[in-house]
């Protein structure tokens, strides 16, 4: 039997590679029903100041499409525990890259004190978003 019945991860899931792959399988490793935030364009736009390669539709679809993934929401604030209060998750599953730092420490103390687990996943080493990124940006001026 899986550890959680109900898990929730987020992402901006734009240049979809085997990174965001793993967090989901990882994910849907401890928890029997897994619910994946999709960031909205103007979430990312206003923390990110830039905008997804791919709208938010097309992210939505790629992110359902995945196996592990049993439900996706729209994630419209960077406050998960506004999510919680909605969805009613046991554990947050999100890349150890963030693990430590006073962003996750301070979700992660907040999620404590409403029974909420924060479940840090190996990040894979190599691939990102940015490395997609820079790799294109170097192909080009080739």
């Amino acid at each position: 039997m899986k550890k959680y019945k109900v898990g929730y991860t987020t992402g901006v899931f734009d240049l979809f590679h085997i990174g965001h792959l793993n967090i989901l399988r990882r994910a849907k490793e401890q928890c029997e029903h897994l619910i994946v935030g999709v960031s909205t364009d103007e979430l990312v736009q206003s923390y990110k100041n830039k905008t997804p390669v791919f709208p938010f539709e097309d992210r939505v679809r790629i992110v359902k499409a995945i196996k592990y993934v049993d439900e996706v929401v729209p994630q419209t604030s960077m406050n998960k525990l506004e999510a919680w209060e909605k969805l009613h998750f046991e554990a947050v599953f999100h890349g150890d890259d963030w693990k430590g730092s006073n962003l996750y420490n301070k979700v992660e103390e907040d999620f404590k004190k409403v029974g909420v687990d924060m479940v840090f996943l190996p990040h894979t080493d190599g691939t990102s978003s940015t490395i997609i990124t820079e790799k294109l940006k170097e192909n080009e001026k080739k």
